[in-house]
């Protein structure tokens, strides 16, 4: 994850055309794939369908792209290494 300063957003398009503001929180590498976490930034946290969203991130024609995952055996864990690297930032600042 880093010392990045500000915070970095993509925009994505769903199936429908609904375009999405996400807020990076991190890039990790799980099982020889990168991943990126993000949380909305242009939803509330009340709304239910607000949470945290995994997308692998994928090379096409020379540029990344970031594709959703299917399996949620898969989600669960990178969500999982996703934590666990929140956790190792917060024990190396105390």
């Amino acid at each position: 994850m880093g010392e990045d300063f500000g915070s970095t957003y993509i925009t994505i398009e769903d199936e429908e055309g609904n375009e999405f503001e996400l807020e990076q929180l991190a890039t990790m590498e799980f099982n020889g794939q990168e991943y990126s976490a993000f949380l909305p930034a242009d939803m509330s946290e009340d709304d239910p369908d607000y949470g945290y969203i995994i997308l692998r991130i994928e090379e096409q024609d020379g540029e990344e792209v970031y594709a959703t995952l299917e399996d949620d055996d898969l989600i669960n864990a990178v969500f999982s290494r996703y934590l666990e690297i929140v956790e190792e930032e917060d024990e190396d600042e105390n």
